[in-house]
């Protein structure tokens, strides 16, 4: 096991473990994601009166327990799910009626929702593809993520071959690779084992420092947001509030 994984098994098991990043003194920085008073609903389940900011730059962790919200929350972002009241804006812009596709969020889903019969190349092309760029810029981008993610030796494999870490890998890369203002990460560790659960976790403090995306990261545990949080969120009785890691 790599020194990185070493570390960061042991900073994941350690209730005193502090991120990196919170020893960082903060500077103001503009608000990327905000949502004013926000009323979202999935089936049966609503939450009324969301607020929230998140500042460009960001990783902001939002925790809560099973069955609180916090996907829809993430959905009512990436415009997967329509709300029924307030205003969602991202980079100062109002898209809470724009399509997914018009909002510069990259997702990563809890499930990694990969095509079975599409190579890793091809996901990592698809959101380039979509958005129109030619050929020489889609391969340059998945040169450079599948570099990054360390998946360049399966680029020409498929996606039902791929074990556990190497598809949240290749789901990383799919949301990268077309360079989103925000990443949204709905519990990306959770399905993991220990050694892959924290060589993913080291490689999403990477993926950060690199390209300085802004991410929202979903989960329901205290030691990943130990780890990876500079803002500290908590979904309870149907409202985000700061949280202490």
């Amino acid at each position: 096991m790599s020194d990185a994984v070493h570390q960061g098994s042991a900073c994941l098991s350690n209730p005193s473990c502090v991120s990196l990043a919170s020893t960082i003194q903060s500077v103001a920085r503009p608000v990327l994601i905000k949502l004013e008073n926000v009323s979202v609903r999935a089936g049966g389940f609503a939450l009324h009166a969301l607020t929230l900011d998140v500042s460009a730059g960001a990783y902001a962790v939002l925790m809560g327990r099973t069955g609180s919200g916090k996907t829809t929350v993430l959905e009512a972002i990436c415009g997967l799910r329509q709300v029924t009241n307030g205003r969602i804006r991202l980079g100062g812009r109002d898209v809470t009626d724009s399509p997914p596709a018009a909002r510069q969020v990259g997702l990563v889903p809890q499930d990694a929702a990969l095509f079975p019969t599409m190579t890793v190349y091809d996901h990592l092309a698809l959101g380039l593809r979509v958005r129109g760029h030619g050929n020489g810029r889609i391969a340059q981008r998945v040169e450079e993520c599948a570099d990054t993610l360390g998946i360049t030796n399966l680029l020409t494999r498929k996606a039902s071959g791929l074990s556990g870490g190497e598809q949240q890998r290749v789901a990383l890369g799919r949301a990268l690779s077309w360079q989103p203002a925000v990443l949204c990460l709905d519990e990306p560790l959770s399905a993991l084992d220990d050694e892959t659960r924290a060589e993913i976790a080291q490689l999403l403090l990477t993926v950060k420092a690199s390209t300085q995306v802004t991410v929202l990261h979903i989960t329901h545990s205290l030691s990943e947001c130990r780890l990876l949080a500079d803002v500290a969120l908590r979904l309870e009785d149907g409202r985000i509030t700061q949280a202490s890691a």
